[in-house]
């Protein structure tokens, strides 16, 4: 991969950035921190291989939180409390509405892109469960997909050195930084998918013994 090949000749951490998004929860919970600490778990298997260690960034999407109808106080709760969990583990943080104005200060722009069929139905689907906006929950979907034709290009622009991380699956790759390499991995532990934010407080299951 030429991204890890260009950081080892460098002699530098590996980056990753990832999403983090907004719930129903306006405070942290189990899952937030069980997510977390699985993260740090691969950044110390990176340690044990590679000296310089890994570097992972979460991305805090404060615009689909505004397009989910979550008010602001509720994110802004959230994110600083995810944001102080994660500096404890050594992980740095941004929001992804800055990212996007740093983005479009060096001139990254998005060409419009309408979403395939199978896409579209995916993010109404979604959409049916999250969407708290106005308007209907199909054009919440499409107000989505074209927030993250800019939102994939401002990330590809100030992370051009790192690996994109997702919990979604590969069915999604059109969201994603066309220019950067994807890693899908689960959220908590192998096997589970599931979005910490979107979890109850109680949901994290301990493994069959």
């Amino acid at each position: 991969m030429p991204v890890v090949e260009a950081a080892a000749q460098a002699g530098r951490p590996l980056e990753f950035v990832l999403y983090w998004g907004k719930g129903p929860r306006a405070a942290i919970a189990a899952p937030d921190l069980a997510c977390l600490d699985y993260l740090g778990q691969l950044a110390e298997r990176v340690r044990q291989v590679y000296a310089p260690g890994a570097i992972f960034r979460l991305i805090f999407t404060d615009t689909h939180a505004s397009l989910n109808g979550h008010p602001a106080e509720a994110m802004n709760a959230y994110f600083g409390a995810i944001d102080a969990a994660a500096q404890a583990r050594g992980f740095a943080s941004t929001r992804l509405s800055d990212v996007v104005a740093f983005a479009s200060e060096t001139g990254a722009t998005a060409t419009e892109e309408e979403p395939s069929g199978e896409i579209l139905a995916s993010l109404i689907a979604c959409a049916a469960k999250w969407y708290r906006g106005e308007g209907s929950t199909e054009q919440g979907a499409l107000d989505y997909h074209r927030m993250n034709m800019v939102e994939k290009r401002a990330v590809a622009a100030a992370f051009p050195e790192a690996i994109f991380v997702t919990f979604n699956g590969s069915e999604f790759r059109d969201l994603f930084p066309a220019t950067m390499p994807i890693f899908y991995m689960y959220s908590l532990r192998r096997g589970v998918g599931v979005k910490p934010w979107f979890m109850t407080a109680q949901a994290v299951e301990q493994p069959a013994v």
